[in-house]
Parts: C-alpha cells; structure tokens; sequence
C-alpha cells in the first residue's frame, strides 16, 4: 500500500462521516417535518447545532486536509474537477459557519429565553430549507469527486448545475411551516 492510497482513504472516510452524518440529521428534520412533529425537528436542530463545531466541522477539515495533501504531492490544483470541488467545498463551508453556526445558537438562545415559540420555528425553517441546497452542493461535490469531469463533459457538468438549481429551487421555493401546538 503506498501513502497516496491512505491519504485517499482517510479522505474518503472523513468525508463520509461528514456528509453521511449531516444527512442522516437533515433527514431527520424532514422527516419530523413532514410528520407534524415539532418535538421531533426541534431534536435533529439541536443535535445538528451539538455535533456542529465537534464532529461536523472536524470531518469537514480532515476532508479537506487530506484533500488538499493529495492535490499538493499526486495530483495538482489545474484540473476543472479539483476547482469545483473546492468551491463546493469553500460553499458548504460557508454555509455551516456563516448561517448554521449563528442560526443554531440564536435558535436555543430563543427556545431557553421563550420556550418554542412560532418564531423560534420560522427561524428553524429558514435554516431546514437553506439545509437543501446545501445537501445540493454537496451532492453535486460527491458526483465532481466520483466523476471527475473536464471542460468537455458538458452532459456532465449541466447535470450538476441541474442539481444545484433544484437545490436552490427546494431551498428558496417556499415550504411547509411548523407552529407549537396550543397544549
């Protein structure tokens, strides 16, 4: 076995753990949501918000660590399929760090301060649906990785911007609203 093939494991897995562990709580939240439960939404949020800076943001790292080792010593930086996974990336990193990482805090700071209220929820719904596009990205990073497409394969690269348009579409294009009920 050669250092190449390990560091290509150990990105595999943190990515693995990083995107598999998030969609398995985002599922969670839509599941919930679908259901009408809010006890149980309002679980996958703070589950999400707990893991965040302790496992999500750690496996986050670690992918793109071993990534970048990868790129520096076998691969190189010049190829379409490393740049659009760096900007996947350098998106979905965003994301977690600009709107889930502050939406999460002030969410519990709401529910500690108020209990659940109708606006706790409304701001948990922003952030479920801003939780699609992101899964759109990285669904589309999954694909760039696996694919590892050229300027030439516009078949290819249509079907990812495709994805991301959905994403953005299921994202922004309106959705359900949970509100406590008057127990």
């Amino acid at each position: 076995m050669d250092w190449y093939s390990i560091i290509k494991f150990l990105h595999v897995v943190s990515a693995i753990l990083w995107v598999g562990g998030g969609f398995v709580l985002f599922l969670l939240g839509v599941l919930a949501e679908r259901a009408g439960n809010i006890e149980e939404k309002l679980q996958a949020m703070r589950a999400s918000g707990q893991l965040g800076s302790r496992f999500f943001a750690p496996m986050s790292m670690l992918t793109l660590i071993f990534g970048l080792v990868m790129c520096s010593f076998w691969v190189g930086f010049s190829e379409l399929w490393i740049l659009i996974g760096l900007a996947g990336y350098a998106t979905t990193f965003s994301i977690g760090m600009f709107i889930f990482k502050p939406t999460g805090e002030r969410i519990g700071a709401m529910i500690a301060k108020d209990g659940v209220t109708p606006a706790a929820l409304a701001i948990g719904q922003r952030m479920m649906s801003v939780a699609r596009f992101d899964y759109a990205v990285m669904l589309v990073i999954i694909a760039d990785m696996v694919i590892k497409p050229t300027v030439h394969d516009i078949g290819v690269l249509a079907g990812m911007a495709m994805v991301l348009v959905a994403g953005a579409a299921l994202a922004f294009g309106g959705s359900r609203q949970m509100v406590p009920s008057a127990a």
